[in-house]
């Protein structure tokens, strides 16, 4: 059965970028336009890892991922920050709230999905 991969991002081009890109390694893919939008459709499905960007509106991907390993059916969910920011300090932040990778944009396919696929337990 294909692992589910929730992507969390206001750019409804940037989701649709990153879906394909998973769909086309076999993952199945679920879609989320902020913070709220991701805490509210998480358990909905059986989620395996979730792709969040930083800068977003209503909840920014750090206090979702605060928020989202609160929850005791998350604690240990894999967690690739996706995002513009490259400074220290804020994957620093990432890092405490539960991130396990960080990718920059632009990224490149091939390495956001050897992240993912060095995350998504079998």
């Amino acid at each position: 059965m294909a692992k589910t991969i929730m992507v969390v991002d206001d750019s409804a081009s940037l989701r649709q970028v990153v879906c394909i890109a998973l769909r086309g390694a076999g993952y199945d893919t679920l879609e989320a336009v902020d913070g709220k939008d991701a805490l509210n459709k998480i358990s909905s499905k059986k989620i395996n890892l979730v792709i969040c960007d930083v800068n977003m509106p209503n909840m920014d991907g750090i206090s979702f991922v605060k928020a989202m390993k609160a929850l005791p059916a998350f604690r240990f969910m894999p967690v690739i920050m996706l995002t513009t920011e490259s400074a220290e300090n804020k994957k620093a932040e990432g890092q405490v709230a539960g991130a396990r990778a960080w990718v920059v944009k632009p990224f490149k396919p091939e390495v956001m999905l050897n992240a993912v696929q060095k995350l998504v337990l079998p």
